[in-house]
């Protein structure tokens, strides 16, 4: 796009409407319309008086109204209350914080407060953000952060935080209020289609209205991304200089090739022990061995441990087309011998009992997935235990520790989608959150090329990096003293 028009340009003479915005000392931008293109070409005398007016006023347009987005707005109007904030958003605000963690919102993981210890439940980042980025806003920051905002939150067990209201509202409401407290410009249904800088350095953002044939320029001081992994965000990233890592899903479930399964849908066994093994990759990946939680679904496998894998194997199972092996190990906790010496034992000691009505309640396994073991040796439940065959009872123990799945496919993890790729780290400043190729341009987010696995990370490196990037903006606006300050202007086209 070229940059901002002057007014002789021909495409203000079919504009069927040219809106002024205003820098206002005394509030946020400010929209006056006007009834004629030609007032949007003041006089010098006009332009100067205004631009002295306006001497110390800056402007931000913030890409993105998700959690990122709106954190840094809030942020920067916050240590710089003269500086106009507009927040455009495509769709909803805080659409993705409103769904997650099953409406419920998973602020972020209170387990894991130490910057180091942090940084490795993040498979793109995990180097990078070892330094003094959570340092400047961690998980305790946040916590604090809501709670002095009215939102009280709990640590459940696992570590993820959450609204003791087990509401995403008590999230979303807070953060919208505080924006609109302090005077962000909050403008959703709009999408910004392309970016471009003027040769003062300024930000010409052309933005289209969703529902109606309206194109409108803003001319912006500072621009930040925080887009997600909305192809938006990437696109503008492009247009201003930046390279883009070729961005794919993270977070999902497995399918598995295997109909018996579905017997078990919606069992729930609280520690596995889980590998992916994939063509192709031969080296030992340590990060693709993951224990925690498992859920069976009717299509094959979920929980957390199987999200870890897929966030840390995402690229390596996009490039396998989503097929692999899923070794699970059931009792991740007692060894191969030690399954065999207690089935033995039960076969000993209930000799008379139905091998349905008594199994070794140690293994922690609940009796459908017990049936479903002996279902796979062709075994009757109704048998005794003393007509239990030793060698399935070997086999029944190597199963429980090395059973191989098929995995067929990838299923999405409801609306919570994340992806690994976007903006390389490597071209910006983790400290500012500010461009390497483009002074005045910030990211923040999933538009970069960061992402963490399931338990409120994903939600914390938005808060981490808003928060960055909103301070150096609003240090950045109170420390400048344009010679000569730019009016925003808006046009309508046809």
């Amino acid at each position: 796009m070229p940059p901002w028009p002057p007014c002789l340009q021909p495409t203000l003479a079919t504009a069927r409407r040219a809106t002024a915005f205003s820098l206002s000392r005394s509030r946020r931008i400010r929209l006056s319309s006007s009834s004629s293109p030609a007032s949007v070409c003041a006089s010098p005398g006009d332009r100067a008086h205004e631009q002295q007016g306006d001497k110390e006023e800056q402007s931000l347009v913030v890409v993105g109204g998700g959690a990122a987005g709106v954190y840094a707005s809030i942020r920067a109007k916050t240590l710089a209350p003269r500086l106009n904030v507009v927040v455009i958003e495509k769709g909803r605000f805080l659409s993705k914080v409103k769904v997650s963690g099953g409406g419920r919102c998973n602020v972020t993981n209170g387990h894991h407060l130490e910057p180091m210890g942090l940084a490795r439940n993040y498979p793109r980042g995990n180097k990078e953000l070892r330094g003094s980025f959570f340092a400047a806003h961690g998980p305790q920051d946040t916590m604090r952060w809501f709670t002095d905002h009215g939102v009280e939150l709990k640590t459940e067990d696992d570590g993820r935080v959450f609204p003791v209201t087990d509401n995403s509202a008590s999230v979303v409401d807070c953060l919208l209020n505080e924006a609109r407290r302090l005077g962000v410009s909050l403008q959703a249904g709009k999408s910004v289609s392309s970016a471009s800088v003027t040769q003062h350095g300024n930000f010409v953002l052309k933005v289209e209205k969703r529902t109606a044939d309206l194109v409108d320029y803003l001319n912006a001081n500072y621009v930040l991304v925080a887009t997600g992994s909305s192809q938006q965000g990437y696109s503008i990233a492009a247009q201003l200089g930046h390279s883009i890592i070729s961005p794919v899903p993270s977070l999902f479930t497995f399918k598995v090739a295997d109909k018996r399964l579905a017997d078990l849908a919606g069992v729930t066994f609280p520690s596995v022990k889980a590998k992916l093994k994939l063509d192709g990759v031969q080296k030992s990946v340590p990060e693709l061995t993951q224990t925690g939680p498992m859920l069976v679904t009717h299509w094959g496998l979920s929980g957390p441990v199987v999200l870890r894998l897929s966030a840390w194997g995402a690229r390596e199972l996009h490039q396998c087309n989503y097929q692999g092996k899923l070794m699970v190990d059931f009792l991740p906790d007692i060894h191969v011998e030690d399954v065999k010496h207690i089935l033995f034992r039960y076969k000993d000691q209930h000799a008379k009992h139905k091998v349905n009505n008594a199994f070794p309640m140690e293994f922690g396994l609940v009796k459908r997935f017990w049936r479903f073991l002996l279902e796979q040796e062709s075994l009757n439940g109704d048998m005794h235990w003393a007509s239990m065959p030793n060698n399935h009872l070997n086999t029944i123990a190597i199963r429980l520790k090395q059973w191989m799945f098929d995995v067929v496919g990838k299923g999405q993890f409801k609306d919570e989608f994340v992806t690994a790729g976007g903006v390389p780290i490597s071209e910006i400043s983790l400290g500012t959150m500010e461009s390497k190729k483009q002074p005045n341009l910030f990211f923040a987010g999933e538009v970069l090329n960061v992402d963490g696995v399931t338990g409120g990370f994903n939600f914390q490196n938005a808060w981490t990096g808003g928060h960055i990037a909103g301070t150096s903006i609003a240090t950045l606006a109170l420390a400048s003293n344009l010679q000569e300050p730019q009016s925003l202007f808006q046009l309508e086209g046809s």
